[in-house]
């Protein structure tokens, strides 16, 4: 192998080895444990050590696997590569004609000469420790190239022998699904025009039994807020691959002489220690933007729904302010014909008729009391019954113009791709923000696309975006789509946090924040306090269970805080003067989950950078076949530290420490002995929680 070219791109935790022989498409022979400083022999010898042996019936040289899967070179799995051009060059014989690396980035150039097209690759080791990968394809030739999908790949060592993905309804995000990694292809595809609430938010795979603390994970997560594929293939005569990109519909990308399609960016973790070794490396990377301190915030939709009375809002926004609020959310229904969800969604101007002198008034108490104020959106969506669509119903997306997909949530989805209308929107919606002291705004987006054009959709989106973040830089904007069919890397490139779920039930919460944060630190998922009685679910929750829930994330409340008791209102006092004592921990930390051998129990925290305190809920979910329940072990800790554990009640609050054992006293232990042993909690009953605190 002397014409092999090698590149090893390596960190503390993880190293991808990258092989090239001859002008073949660049190879990744290792992607896993760091091997540390092997030097150009020793990676050699590695590229030797793992090259292939020929099977009887099998071509007589290897087809390894690609960065980009090449059916041209005889790669028999998925093809990174697919197109035509007037039905030929669907399988291109891609040949390498330049390639480097500069510190933590490789790149390479790839060729067709008969196929007139030209490929580049990017793949970067990222200061996170996350790998971040993308193609780029050109159209070198004088006619159209149709491009049917450009998606990259990742081997994973055939000991990766079970998978985790994630599906999920509206309300129920984020459930988890686990399989082996058999023979043949599990491909996730998703058609709903956003990231989708059924969507996997990553792929992983891992050892046997694999867990939160224990087992070798590797994960890839495609960075993209429309369609988009993510998969697992196995092959009989290949390496096991975890790839993904955007999935393109029938014609909606062709290259035109000398056009050019950008694939979006696949990012990848490597653990050697569980679960928790992937969400530290996905949180270091969103954590690259520094944000301020999470304000609390206080969204009024489950407070007052559509009835938008300035004497009803000015009052929520005293209460508000008095138990310590920091952020008020004036939700769905300021605008024009708005007064339930049937009409007005396009009419971006404030309704007259409810609104005589505007917002302002409302703008203006909230800011005396010292709360900023945020006003919620939905451009990307039209109703029938608004002025907008009378005036240009030519701008609605459809299978074919005057053809409306089915009515969903009574709205139609605007093409924003269309300049007209998306001069429209950005001039509207920049209007209300310049007119307005607004400081955040939480953008919608309530249904899925149907028969729609939607990698032109996605695009003009996020130009909207980045359109406003200039002409706005100060406000916030939450991803919200009916509650979480929109998080990915792509769209929190653009904003500020997510709206996790429109379910504020505590208990189903547990589940949807325990899976979403494998992915995204806590500060950016929108976790409020909702009424006793959810208003998706029915159940009724005591508030220290809702409390509890909501800490470990960005805390708010969506509850008519006026209709609540005076006990109730200053327990949430209590606990928002301890989300503002924590916040910087629980922002900042590492999360961390115990594998709690009880599936009815789950332990989780967040442990400081330094491990000089952690805080950790103890959730009881349901009811436990032991009768006693089992200790309780808090990873993540310093072993050569002694820590003082105590069962921390917000300001000791009789609202919130209803389940606290008045007998137990605070105990001094070494983290070692924290970890491993654990300590003994009392009997909960099921939907209770506790908080420790660490120090």
């Amino acid at each position: 192998m002397s014409n092999t070219e090698v590149v090893h791109l390596h960190d503390d935790t993880s190293s991808v080895v990258i092989t090239l022989a001859g002008t073949s498409l660049p190879v990744v022979t290792h992607w896993g444990r760091t091997l540390g400083d092997v030097g150009q022999a020793g990676l050699r010898g590695l590229a030797d050590a793992v090259s292939w042996t020929n099977p009887n019936n099998a071509p007589d040289a290897p087809i390894p696997l690609a960065l980009l899967p090449d059916a041209g070179a005889g790669y028999l799995g998925r093809p990174g590569l697919r197109g035509h051009r007037g039905g030929e060059h669907f399988a291109p014989a891609l040949v390498v004609t330049s390639f480097g690396h500069e510190g933590s980035i490789f790149r390479y150039v790839a060729s067709d000469e008969a196929a007139e097209l030209t490929v580049s690759g990017t793949l970067e080791l990222l200061p996170s420790g996350m790998l971040r990968l993308r193609h780029v394809v050109r159209n070198d030739g004088g006619t159209p190239y149709s491009l049917e999908g450009l998606e990259t790949a990742l081997p994973v060592p055939a000991h990766a022998s079970e998978l985790l993905d994630f599906t999920g309804r509206w309300s129920r995000e984020r459930a988890p699904q686990r399989q082996a990694f058999q023979f043949g292809s599990w491909v996730r595809e998703n058609r709903r025009g956003r990231t989708g609430h059924d969507a996997t938010i990553g792929l992983l795979a891992g050892t046997p039994g694999f867990s939160f603390r224990d087992g070798e994970v590797w994960a890839l997560h495609v960075a993209w807020s429309g369609n988009h594929v993510t998969y697992a293939e196995n092959l009989v005569d290949g390496s096991p691959v975890l790839g993904g990109g955007e999935l393109l519909l029938p014609g909606e990308i062709t290259l035109a002489a000398g056009q050019e399609y950008e694939s979006p960016w696949i990012y990848a973790a490597y653990s050697s220690e569980g679960i928790d070794g992937i969400s530290a490396a996905f949180h270091r990377q969103l954590r690259e933007r520094s944000l301020r301190p999470r304000p609390v915030v206080l969204n009024t939709w489950e407070a007052v729904y559509f009835d938008h009375d300035l004497t009803r809002l000015t009052s929520l926004a005293d209460t508000a302010a008095a138990i310590g609020v920091e952020r008020f959310v004036l939700d769905d229904g300021w605008f024009r014909h708005r007064r339930d969800d049937s009409a007005g969604l396009g009419d971006w101007f404030v309704d007259e008729t409810v609104w005589p002198d505007g917002l302002t008034p409302l703008i203006k108490h909230v800011r005396a009391l010292g709360m900023e104020f945020g006003l919620w959106f939905e451009p990307e969506m039209v109703n029938t019954d608004s002025d907008l669509y009378r005036a240009h119903p030519d701008w609605v997306l459809g299978p074919r113009p005057g053809l409306l997909p089915p009515p969903s949530r009574n709205q139609q989805v605007l093409n924003i791709a269309h300049p007209e209308a998306y001069a429209y929107i950005l001039e509207r919606v920049s209007s209300v923000l310049t007119d307005n002291d607004i400081a955040f705004v939480k953008w919608d987006h309530n249904r899925d696309l149907i028969g729609s054009r939607v990698h032109e959709q996605t695009a003009a989106f996020y130009r909207l975006l980045d359109d406003l973040r200039l002409r706005h830089p100060h406000v916030e904007i939450e991803s919200c789509s009916s509650g979480g069919g929109r998080i990915d890397l792509g769209v929190l490139a653009r904003t500020d946090r997510v709206w996790t779920s429109d379910c504020n039930d505590a208990l189903e919460r547990q589940l949807i924040q325990r899976w979403t944060g494998v992915f995204l630190p806590p500060e950016l998922m929108g976790a409020h306090v909702g009424p006793t009685k959810s208003h998706t679910t029915g159940r009724v929750h005591d508030l220290s269970f809702r409390v509890v829930a909501a800490m470990f994330g960005h805390f708010g409340i969506e509850w008519d805080i006026n209709s609540a008791t005076d006990e109730e209102r200053a327990g949430l006092q209590a606990a928002i003067e301890y989300y503002k004592d924590v916040r910087s921990l629980v922002h900042t930390g590492v999360s961390v989950h115990a594998d709690h051998p009880d599936p009815a129990a789950w332990v989780h925290g967040v442990v400081a950078t330094d491990r000089s305190e952690a805080l950790f809920g103890y959730v009881q979910l349901a009811t436990s076949v032991q009768n006693k329940p089992r200790r309780v072990r808090l990873p993540g800790l310093d072993p050569a530290r002694t820590y003082r554990v105590s069962f921390d009640a917000p300001a000791g609050h009789p609202a919130l420490c209803q389940r606290q054992p008045a007998d137990w006293s605070p105990v001094e232990l070494p983290g070692s002995v924290l970890s491993a042993v654990g300590v003994q909690l009392p009997v909960l009953e099921p939907e209770q929680a506790l908080l420790l605190r660490l120090k």
